[in-house]
């Protein structure tokens, strides 16, 4: 067993074998998603430099930007004092947010009580998904 390997088992995942991962914009801080990654699409985010990530609702392995052409590029990878979640800097190509934004995270809570749009769209995800649904 590698030394990669050795690292990436030894942290802990939940029942699934999944770890929590929260993607930052390396020069802003800018939390940009939440996703999950297991065992393989973490050693492969390491040895490619791009984002891979299990998807818990589709069941499915898949790289970040693989039906946009939206690719992150890892700059670091950091673990918590518990090794049961990642923080991972990156450089984001286009959009994180599969509904066109820049973050996942473009609304917020008002006093109202109501979520208000912060930030604008940059792709309109009809012409981007047409044919990936």
């Amino acid at each position: 067993m590698s030394k990669l390997d050795e690292t990436i088992a030894g942290l802990k995942y939940d029942a699934a074998g999944l770890i929590p991962v929260v993607c930052v914009d390396a020069e802003t801080k800018q939390v940009l998603m939440v996703a999950y990654m297991n065992v393989d699409s973490l050693r492969d985010t390491v040895k490619t430099g791009k984002t891979h990530f299990w998807s818990r609702s589709r069941k499915k392995y898949w790289m970040k930007g693989e039906s946009s052409g939206h690719t992150q590029e890892v700059r670091a990878i950091y673990t918590d004092c518990d090794k049961d979640t990642l923080v991972i800097e990156v450089t984001q190509h286009g959009a994180a947010c599969h509904e066109g934004y820049y973050s996942c995270f473009y609304r917020k809570l008002t006093e109202a009580g109501d979520w208000q749009v912060v930030a604008e769209k940059l792709f309109d995800p009809e012409s981007v998904y047409k044919n990936k649904k």
